[in-house]
């Protein structure tokens, strides 16, 4: 808890690296996860680095890789996750690799290549069929080829003249064409030819596939007849615009058949040989699946070692690589664990140094978080990351944040079945880590199993407090409104109001467990419930906010910044406990002092918080002016109190001190820490001034200043009015944000009432009425159906969409609302160089 109350200490280290033994030892530390490098060389283009092409072989790997998986894929083939987690491999290693993915790349296109070839092949012979096939029935239906020739002249008929041409020798071209173009190519044939061309078609019925692609494409066999070498050109044009294929037919039935029967057996060749081709690429696929995983995470840990050691700096004189690096004090010893490894590994004689370097660069900000506790962790570093040592609120976010959302959505059966949601997640984690699904909706669902199992829970406690379950209370110790109630009795009192003078039992006492199951059957329901949810909500936001200023004490003692504890924690904590902790305090006073036989002069906080600004009392009357009203002593028809009569000795003069202390606050915060700081660089400047007079005597002496000294003497710039305005800024954020945000807590009490209207209209329009209807044998299946929609409304509107917005409100409050009080999230993430990640890596990431 203590790393995770505290980001870890971190140190900046500088090792000393042999260059035989350097890329083992970076090897070890991407395996430990727990360095983060610096660059060292920010100047040097990213081409004209040491190990440039290292990376460009790795590059040039991953290529063969994506090529191997794309054909993968093509084939429908999975590609296996493992559990295993290899070695980076020795850089002589590179050269078997490279050897072995080009060789499966080579075979793979040679085979592609073959395999489209023959494929192009196939697909022309299998249109020529066609063609041949067809036209041989065209030619069929009309006794033959001559006889076609007859026909078609007697349709070729002059416009002008109206005589048939008979003498002319008519001539004719077949092929296919994509289905889709058949009207058009009809109509461009008749319209260019001038109606002189006849043209028949027919669609081809088998299913062809792109020879590279492997689509399916459909097309048709036409057959165009016509007269003359000018229309013949026409015709071809024609044809070669629409990107038709023409294939040569014999004009002899004879030689059509022969010709087709040599095709048939051409294909039946053709098909042998993809087979085996396919058989082939499908051994090479196969070999390769078994290893792709493996081979895809040592690349990436080659690559990444060599792009660490390029942030290198390389001193030629020594022969070694010298590198900066961030890392916590705890890994220091494992570190070195590490780097006396990788030298062993490599064989060096000459041992590798670590050593610990002090700077004034603020280090990276970096928590221990296991899995349970990553969720809340993220959910604070989507705000912004800790500063260094800053207090971070995930500790108390893993309790506060399932508890305001639960404050919102509490329901005993709602939460169960979220707490079961998430509990189901969590047993079967490891299977689901290990089908890495696409879904995004579903990846967000299962990274948040945790947070979703821990607000579910404590929403079912909260429901348990408000005595909902599917927006029906449960009475399990007896009402201690009416006696003897009974469900009798409710039923009865359809229209149920409850008076505590008249109905509640003080012999019996309260409910013991949350509230009293009676209220929801009675008509000021809401009423009481939002009187008491919407003080639970300002007392449960004041001392959230109240636990931020505190907070913000832990940071002002650990950094030791003293003025910020009188000139801003305390003023904080004085104006919001003067005005807002003293609201809560009138809230308690009320519930605790006014009892069911004593609510005739029941005071109205809001108009009591009101007039404290304005300077407002009401005293009672009759001798009771000085003196607030006791409900025990005081008859109120003799007093005349009412909801603005004072109600506690001395309430005016407390709460004017209460005022007058927290206006005091404002100045203290907006205007002694600016004139402080200001106070500190005047008398810094005198300081330095006579330092610097004591420094050129010093050189006219020749005699040298000690470092401290030196470093002095230099100035720093001091801007008092950005101070003052930043100051101003922080002033009346606080101060207004005090205000809107306990205003803004009153989310806990509107979606909380939503949430159980919302229930309870899902429960009467649906479910209540069908259990009302009397029918007899067809009241199972209503209420099924019922049933089936209820649930599906219940899941779909109740759990997921108010679900969703009870978890952003939530995020809100934490974010604004609390982390506002102490957190400033400037500081930027510890980004360790890790192989973790690359188990599941994928070649486009």
């Amino acid at each position: 808890m203590g790393a995770l109350f505290r980001s870890e200490e971190m140190n900046l280290c500088q090792i000393f690296l042999q260059s035989e033994a350097s890329y083992a030892c970076v090897s070890e530390l991407g395996e430990l996860g727990l360095v983060q490098f610096k660059d060292l060389n920010p100047d040097v283009n990213a081409f004209q680095r040491k190990f440039v092409n290292e990376i460009m072989r790795c590059d040039e790997m991953e290529r063969k890789l994506r090529y191997i998986e794309k054909e993968m894929k093509k084939d429908e083939m999975k590609i296996p996750d493992t559990i295993e987690n290899p070695k980076a491999p020795a850089p002589k290693e590179m050269i078997d690799l490279e050897a072995t993915f080009e060789k499966i790349e080579s075979e793979l296109r040679e085979v592609n290549t073959n395999a489209e070839a023959l494929r192009r092949n196939f697909l022309e012979l299998s249109e020529l069929r066609e063609v041949l096939k067809k036209t041989q029935v065209f030619f069929a239906e009309h006794g033959g080829h001559h006889s076609m020739i007859d026909d078609v002249q007697m349709a070729l008929v002059h416009e002008d003249t109206g005589i048939t041409s008979t003498t002319v020798q008519l001539g004719f071209v077949a092929g296919v064409v994509p289905r889709e173009k058949i009207p058009v190519f009809e109509r461009m044939m008749w319209f260019a030819c001038r109606g002189n061309v006849f043209l028949r078609y027919e669609d081809i019925d088998q299913v062809m596939k792109d020879p590279v692609t492997g689509d399916e494409i459909f097309k048709s066999v036409f057959i165009v007849f016509y007269q003359g070498e000018q229309l013949k050109a026409r015709v071809r044009k024609i044809c070669e615009g629409f990107k038709a294929v023409l294939y040569p037919c014999p004009e002899n039935s004879q030689e059509r058949f022969e010709m087709s029967n040599g095709v048939s057996t051409r294909l039946e060749d053709l098909r042998t040989v993809l087979y085996q081709t396919e058989e082939h690429r499908r051994r090479v696929l196969a070999s390769a699946q078994k290893e792709i995983r493996l081979w895809v995470i040592k690349v990436k840990k080659i690559k990444a070692i060599y792009h660490t050691l390029n942030l290198c700096n390389f001193d030629l004189s020594h022969n070694s690589l010298i590198a900066e690096c961030w890392c916590p004090v705890m890994a220091l010893e494992d570190v070195q664990m590490a780097l006396r490894h990788g030298t062993e590994l490599s064989g060096s004689t000459v041992p590798s140094i670590l050593h610990r370097m002090n700077t004034k660069e603020t280090p990276p900000t970096y928590f221990r978080t296991n899995k349970f506790t990553a969720v809340f962790q993220s959910i604070i570093h989507a705000y912004g990351v800790a500063e260094y040592q800053e207090v971070n609120p995930a500790p108390y976010t893993v309790i506060s944040f399932p508890f305001l959302f639960a404050v919102m959505f509490g329901d005993v059966g709602h939460g169960f079945i979220m707490f079961l949601f998430g509990l189901w997640m969590i047993a079967y984690e490891k299977k689901f880590l290990a089908q890495k699904s696409d879904n995004e909706v579903w990846n967000i669902f299962f990274g948040g199993r945790y947070i979703i199992a821990m607000m579910g829970l404590f929403s079912v406690y909260t429901g348990l407090i408000y005595n909902e379950v599917f927006a029906k209370s449960v009475n399990i110790f007896g009402s201690s409104w009416i006696p003897n109630y009974d469900e009798a009795a409710l039923e009865a009192n359809t229209d149920l109001t409850l008076d505590p003078l008249t109905m509640f039992d003080n012999v019996t006492g309260p409910y013991p467990l949350g509230l009293d199951p009676i209220w929801l059957s009675s008509l000021n329901k809401i009423t009481f419930t939002n009187s008491f949810k919407m003080k639970m909500s300002v007392t449960i936001g004041i001392s959230q906010m109240i636990l931020g200023v505190l907070l913000g004490l832990v940071n002002h003692v650990y950094f030791r910044k003293p003025l910020n504890i009188f000139c801003q924690f305390i003023p904080e904590l004085l104006f919001l406990l003067c005005l807002f902790g003293y609201l809560v305090a009138l809230i308690f006073y009320k519930w605790v002092s006014y009892t069911n036989h004593c609510t005739q002069c029941a005071p109205s906080l809001l108009i009591h918080f009101i007039n404290m600004f304005l300077v407002k009392y009401q005293h009672a009357n009759d001798g009771y002016q000085n003196a607030s009203y006791s409900c025990e002593t005081a008859d109120p028809d003799i007093t005349g109190c009412t909801s603005q009569t004072t109600f506690y000795p001395n309430q005016m003069i407390i709460q004017l001190c209460l005022v007058v202390v927290a206006l005091l606050c404002v100045p203290t915060m907006l205007f002694i820490k600016p004139f402080v700081l200001r106070h500190r660089h005047n008398s810094m400047l005198k300081r330095r001034a006579g330092l610097t007079a004591v420094s050129q005597s010093a050189l006219i002496h020749n005699e040298e200043l000690d470092e401290q000294s030196a470093d002095d003497v230099k100035l720093e710039e001091f801007d008092f009015s950005e101070i003052f305005i930043g100051q101003a800024i922080h002033t009346i954020e606080y101060c207004l944000g005090c205000i809107s945000h306990t205003a803004s807590y009153l989310r806990l009490w509107a979606l909380s009432l939503a949430h159980s209207q919302l229930s309870e209209v899902l429960w009467g329009m649906l479910f209540r009425f069908s259990l009302k209807m009397n029918i007899p044998y067809g009241g199972s299946v209503i209420i099924f159906v019922v049933f089936s929609v209820f649930a599906v409304l219940t899941v779909g509107v109740l759990l997921l969409m108010e679900g969703l917005s009870a978890f952003l409100h939530t995020l809100r409050l934490h974010w604004v609302e609390f982390q506002s009080k102490f957190y400033h999230g400037s500081g930027y993430n510890f980004d360790a160089f890790s192989f973790k990640n690359l188990q599941n890596a994928d070649l486009d990431e």
